[in-house]
Formats: C-alpha cells, structure tokens, sequence
C-alpha cells in the first residue's frame, strides 16, 4: 500500500479542516472517520452556529471555504451581528464532501484506528478497522482529531488529568413546522434584550436566536415562562437549566435547540458508556417534554414537530492529550502575542456547571494565540494533536474548543506538515 504523507483519526471539525488544507496544498492525505459522514459536531452532534470569535484570519482558509461552499447549497447565512457561522448540518454533510473530494483528500467512512506499530517515539502504521476488514496503513505523520483522544490514549501518550471537573453533556435537536414571522414578531416584543434576543432578515428569511437559564446572574425575560412550566409540571428545573434556539439557514420554519442539559448524578464521565448511555435515555425524554412546552406555552410552535435528534451527544471535554506545552487559563487571560501563532481568539472561558449559579463566562483582557507546541504529543515525534483534546488546562480548553478555534488547529497542522514534507 502507497505510504500516505498525513493521516487523520477523526473527520470532525479540527479533522476535516486539516484534511481539506493538507490535500489542497498537495499531500497524500486520508482521513479515517468512524461515522458515515463528516463534521462531527456539526453534522452528528447537531451544534450550529459556530460561536462568533475573531480569528483575525490566522489559519481560517478552510473556513472561508467552507462557508462559501454551504452558500452554495443555501446552507449558510451570515448573521446580523457578521457571524458567517450559521451552518445548516444536513447540507454541511453533502459540501464538506464536495470539498474532500474537490481536493483530492482520501476518506474512509465506517472505520476507526484501533492500533498503531510503533518505532521508539515514531509511529509507522495505523491498524484500521472497518466492519469485519482490517487494514494497515503506513503514514509520514498522524494528526488525532478523535475529540476524546483515542489514538493518543491507544499510542498511551499522556493525558492531561481533568482535575474532577467535567461539563454537563449535551443532546440537541430541531423543532420543525414553526410560524417563525409569529416567533419573531412574540420574542422580540417579550424580549427587550439584544444581547440575548435578536433578530433579522437575511437573503429574505427570518433568522433569530434567543436563550434562557436557571442562573440568577442575568434577568432572563423567559425565566417567568420556563418557572410557570415548571410550577405546572410541564417541565423539570433541570430542563430549564439551559435552553438556548437558533434557526438554521436552509430550514426555514425550523429550530435548533442547544438543550437540554443532562444532569444525571451531577457528574457524567462522557468516556464511560454505561453513563453516557443512560445521559441519552434520560435526554430524549427531556426533549419529548421540552417540546411539548414550547408547543404550549411559545406562540407560532402550535404546529411544530420533532423533526431531529442528534445521533451524538455534545462533549465539551473528556480527554485533553499532554503536548509540548500546556496552554492555561492565565495564558488566555494575559493575552500573549506570539510569532506564528495556531489561531487568534477572543472567545471567552465557558464553562457551563451541574449547578445553579456556578456556570462560568470569563473574558479574555483582550484576544489570545495559541502556540504550535500545544499541538505537538509529547511522547511521538509525528504525531499531532487537535481539537477539543487539545494539550491545554481545563480552563482554558474551555475557551478553545469552539468550531473556530478547531477548524485553525486542524489547518495550522496540515500547513505544518506540508513544511516538514517540502523540506
């Protein structure tokens, strides 16, 4: 078998960005990618928009592309506030193909590394596995983009421990069928509040996004709704504990809704799956009675449907894998300039808690970079690390893990790689 120059465990975000760019600027490239598509989080997982941060255009090639793609196939909008971020997930299914195959970038769907041979601190062949095939292949560099570090841990380079903290998950899903002129019309007049409540016109649509939780830290204008709810039994107190709605571009009358959060045992290891499966059964129940809620209570709902649940659950952290440096909260909130830095943010530090009250949006003083050293393992000379498993603080992989941020991790690699191949 022909040796690759980059392959790729993982087809999410900070993947399929780094296997678009690596094949675009010439390498032999393959991505291996358990589901039967890519985009991760943005397809299986259902999370759109993109947070807005300001990348200052460090390593967002593949996401001008990207977006310029969806527009294409009327997935994209950008919204009132310049976030060209605004994803339709089913359609980003069909472009981020286009893309891959525009470029020559090889992908193998269905399959998942499960081993690697191993040369001293040089990995020399990936063992695949797809369906009751095996496969090897021999590549030049390995970049892990699985989220929760899966090679990484299968190669046995150090993780960096979670210090017992972890982030409630997360199962999204979409509401269809929805007066969204009568929404608009209801959220706008009950909700005074542009940081909270917006919404627009784009390419002659309605596009809005609105957001309640049950933190005291903020007067919500829908927590009167959501406490009523919860008086009547429509629904719990932790089915209020976050909601959050977007519409999708290319879905007119539909919703995509960041909730609910899943609260079970105030503390759910999402790399254990007796857990995670148990998140999932109580999550769509929390779904069936949020929906309902909405239909009762949210005016231009009462024809709405369930149209989507998400096939994965949203992981904001489970592995963070040990690189060359650890980036840290006080590296975010100092600011550092550095020279050729992997991307430019300014996104905040989220941290979102099992508690009441106790969910965290810290702001950076002014925008960060992230060095290349946090993307380089520390125990392999050609293995590459991207993505929310990246070598960082608790804190700080808080800020870092948005689409953004990921997509820049996944181009700084495959620009990287492309230097050390040409030299």
């Amino acid at each position: 078998m022909n040796k690759y120059d980059l392959l790729i465990c993982g087809g999410g975000t900070a993947g399929v960005a780094a296997g678009y760019i690596s094949a675009k600027l010439g390498l032999k490239t393959i991505i291996i990618e358990k589901n039967i598509h890519l985009g991760g989080t943005i397809t299986s997982a259902l999370v759109m928009p993109a947070m807005k941060s300001n990348t200052l255009g460090i390593n967002c090639e593949f996401l001008t592309d990207f977006a310029s793609k969806l527009k294409e196939y009327g997935g994209q909008a950008t919204y009132c506030d310049g976030n060209i971020g605004w994803f339709n997930p089913e359609l980003a299914k069909i472009a981020l193909d286009d893309m891959l195959e525009s470029v020559g970038c090889n992908v193998l769907y269905n399959s998942e590394v499960v081993n690697a041979i191993t040369d001293n601190k040089h990995i020399k062949t990936a063992c695949i596995t797809s369906k009751m095939l095996s496969l090897y292949i021999d590549s030049s560099y390995f970049l892990d983009t699985t989220g929760d570090g899966n090679f990484s841990a299968i190669l046995k380079n150090k993780i960096l421990e979670n210090n017992s903290l972890r982030q409630p998950l997360t199962l999204r899903f979409h509401i269809s069928g929805i007066d969204l002129k009568k929404f608009s019309d209801w959220i706008i007049n009950f909700d005074k509040d542009r940081n909270v409540t917006t919404s627009c016109i784009i390419d002659g649509n309605i596009h809005l996004s609105t957001a309640c939780t049950w933190d005291e830290d903020k007067n919500w204008a829908l927590w009167p709704v959501f406490k009523k709810g919860i008086e009547n039994g429509e629904i719990t107190e932790e089915d209020a504990s976050y909601f959050q709605l977007f519409t999708i571009p290319g879905m007119q009358g539909t919703v995509s809704l960041n909730c609910p959060r899943v609260l079970l045992d105030n503390d759910i290891d999402p790399l254990n799956p007796t857990a995670v499966s148990k998140a999932l059964i109580k999550a769509r129940k929390q779904i069936w009675r949020l929906y309902l809620f909405l239909k009762r209570n949210f005016p231009g709902f009462e024809n709405s449907y369930i149209s989507n649940i998400a096939d994965m659950i949203g992981v904001r952290e489970s592995r963070r894998v040990r690189g060359k440096k650890i980036y840290t909260k006080d590296n975010i909130l100092k600011g550092e300039n550095i020279q050729n830095p992997v991307l430019h943010a300014d996104y905040p530090i989220d941290i979102h808690s099992y508690k009441k009250n106790e969910s965290t949006l810290e702001m950076p003083v002014k925008g960060y970079e992230l060095p290349f050293e946090c993307l380089e393992a520390s125990d392999y000379d050609n293995l590459f690390i991207a993505g929310r498993n990246v070598s960082s603080d608790f804190s700080a992989q808080a800020a870092l893990r948005v689409q953004t941020s990921c997509f820049s991790m996944g181009e700084a690699v495959a620009r990287h790689v492309r230097k050390l191949i040409k030299n």
